[in-house]
């Protein structure tokens, strides 16, 4: 059962789809305080879980520290970061009592988890106003079933979004797509996605193509798609400040951007240069820019990727005025201790939270605060994009996912988990946001694989790979100034191939159960935790995950190790993956054993009584044979197997699902 409680006057997020009588009485759970800001407060047991918050760091259970909802650009995160690039205001709490909290606000809002005192979950809110929805069920995975259905369906990406996607900052020109298309195909690696950066932008305005760097653009997407790949580009939030620029001239004239108080335009510094912000809380806005997309998809773009819409900004205008007469302070009057003053405002500049404050939105006739609804921005940007694509190919599915997130958004697009480094401890995350993800509806997502930043190393780039054969977005990105890492360039390639192959031939059982997950509104990745919660060893296991209904997997997560201790909650079948080479099986019986596994390998455990579809590998999705299948598991066992053309909308069709036997 779905409660709902209002207090103030609450903004509409649009993240809720069902509409919900609102209380009049008071939560079941917790204390609620209002006055000059929002708090909940809840005792929690000393056994009590608490799961959740989308996108964020440290562990599945995130009881014993503190959580911002502040969408930030953040990438270098640490385990003490308290806020990422998403805003996912949504938790479960299990254990003498089990329910889930949804607080809909898009201010700045903190989650203390039992870090302040060991014992009380409380969260807070400059802002009063607030939709609060109170979620009880039987256990996590019924109130996460609920919820999901409160917030609507999951995102959709089209078949060919499960390939292998190669992407860097630094493919500047056509010839440097197509080497790394050639490469892969002349050492037999599969790829279906090449992603195009800032780079190809004309001075990196939105929905440009630099003529010189990529001449007849859309002869060259045709030249691709001869190839079976996608290429598809980046749009950032901000639209560069230039006379003659279609889209800012017209953003001008209709009043189509961000503005400060006094109706004068704001004005930041992000790639372009000096920027506008689109208004996409504005309804007619987001129109507009979503429209915008048009001029890619008619050059035969069939997906993007949507960044730097926390939104990220360098500097303000009025930053950098304050900052240069702090400077001329300083050296006027030479007090040394202005120097550390000056030390913070640089340090400040990108990302002030004064200059959220002063940018405004037009929303139904009412100038709003940036600030206040701060944490929409990347969810509306998306929207518009998703929106327009409903209009402009209605019956086409086009990939689109996000750096910037707030929940209501996993309905039109996925999220790649923002910029990450070449560290183990951020494969770990990688792994660990996956069910607290899923949780809140995005179900499309991953990290980038061997980190953007940073210098990867081999045996971290095959074991991320190893991890992200099962992530439904599997992108290898990486910045500009670090160690290539395509993996022509590293020797051995043959152990890169025999890895990314893998994926293919597991791309008929994760599309199956990414279907099934979205269409019935339930998880494609679960803690341990949520399918044995009586087994107190697989309720603290957090570096193994369930996927589907059928399998197990347990990645190496860290350097140099031949191998991984694993825990078997039930009697389960090892599965190893090199390749196309054969399938070694073996039953494993429950409790604690240590599995080898080589850096060219890829392992799996399928639970008793289940089996699942394993084919042949391919160099493209589009070549999968669905033929080449057959069923591995458990004699006598059987699986519900979802398939369609991958393209179209047509996704409760009877005729895609069917029930496989295995002998």
């Amino acid at each position: 059962m779905v409660r709902k409680y209002l207090y103030g006057s609450p903004f509409r997020t649009d993240a809720v789809v069902k509409e919900i009588p609102t209380e009049k009485t008071v939560p079941a759970y917790g204390e609620i305080h209002t006055g000059t800001g929002f708090a909940y407060t809840y005792r929690m047991d000393e056994s009590d879980r608490v799961y959740g918050l989308g996108e964020n760091v440290r562990g599945i259970n995130k009881r014993g520290f503190r959580y911002v909802s502040d969408c930030s650009d953040e990438p270098h995160h640490f385990e003490d970061t308290a806020s990422l690039y998403a805003a996912h205001n949504y938790l479960i709490v299990t254990g003498r009592e089990t329910f889930g909290l949804f607080l809909d606000s898009p201010a700045r809002m903190t989650f203390d988890v039992g870090f302040t005192s060991v014992d009380i979950l409380t969260v807070t809110c400059d802002s009063a106003n607030m939709a609060l929805y109170v979620v009880d069920g039987t256990d996590p995975q019924d109130i996460v079933h609920q919820f999901r259905k409160l917030i609507g369906r999951s995102y959709i990406p089209p078949k060919f979004a499960f390939g292998y996607g190669q992407s860097r900052w630094g493919y500047k020109t056509a010839e440097d797509v197509r080497e790394v298309v050639r490469q892969h195909r002349a050492a037999g690696v599969p790829l279906d996605m090449v992603y195009l950066d800032i780079d190809y932008m004309q001075d990196f305005k939105d929905f440009t193509v630099n003529p010189h760097r990529f001449p007849d653009f859309a002869a060259f997407v045709e030249e691709m798609k001869q190839s079976h790949v996608r290429l598809i580009p980046i749009i950032d939030a901000g639209v560069k400040v230039e006379k003659g620029y279609s889209v800012y001239e017209e953003g001008v004239e209709k009043g189509y951007f961000c503005r400060k108080q006094d109706g004068s335009a704001f004005v930041a510094e992000v790639w372009p240069g000096w920027v506008h912000f689109p208004d996409v809380l504005n309804e007619q806005a987001r129109a507009w820019f979503g429209e915008q997309y048009q001029v890619l998809l008619d050059q035969g773009i069939e997906g993007f990727w949507n960044d730097m819409n926390e939104p990220a900004i360098f500097k303000s205008v009025e930053g950098e005025q304050e900052l240069r007469a702090e400077m001329r302070n300083y050296l006027e009057t030479e007090s040394a201790g202005q120097v550390w003053k000056i030390r913070d405002m640089v340090m400040h500049l990108m990302n002030n939270p004064k200059d959220y404050a002063r940018m405004y939105h037009q929303v139904q006739g009412k100038m709003i605060c940036h600030r206040d609804v701060h944490n929409l921005y990347g969810y509306y940007m998306t929207r518009a994009a998703g929106e327009a694509f409903a209009r402009l190919v209605p019956e086409k599915r086009i990939l689109l996912f996000s750096r910037s997130s707030y929940i209501g958004m996993h309905r039109y697009g996925g999220i790649w988990q923002g910029d990450n480094l070449s560290w183990w401890s951020h494969l770990r995350m990688n792994l660990q946001m996956m069910p607290s993800l899923n949780m809140v509806g995005i179900l499309y997502t991953g990290a980038d694989i061997g980190g953007f930043g940073s210098d990867t190393s081999r045996d971290l780039l095959l074991r991320w790979l190893a991890l992200g054969v099962f992530t439904p977005l599997m992108r290898n990105h990486s910045a500009l100034g670090t160690r290539q890492q395509e993996f022509y360039r590293f020797e051995g390639t043959e152990d890169f191939r025999a890895v990314i192959a893998v994926r293919y031939r597991l791309i008929p059982y994760l599309y199956s159960e990414y279907m099934k997950a979205a269409l019935s509104d339930t998880m494609m990745f679960r803690p341990l935790a949520f399918v044995y919660p009586e087994d107190s060893v697989a309720v603290e296991t957090e570096d193994q995950m369930m996927i589907g209904d059928e399998i197990m997997i347990a990645p190496v997560l860290v350097q140099n190790a031949s191998g991984r201790f694993v825990y078997l909650p039930e009697r389960m079948k090892l599965l190893r993956l090199t390749g196309d080479a054969p399938i070694r099986e073996e039953v494993m019986e429950p409790g604690v054993h240590y599995v080898k596994v080589a850096l060219n390998e890829v392992i799996l455990f399928i639970r008793e009584g289940r089996t699942i579809p394993i084919g042949a590998s391919a160099e493209y999705v589009e070549a999968l044979d669905p033929s080449s299948c057959r069923m591995y598991g458990f004699s006598g066992a059987s699986y519900v197997w979802y398939d369609d053309d991958g393209t179209g909308k047509d996704y409760e069709n009877p005729c895609h699902v069917r029930t496989v036997n295995m002998p």
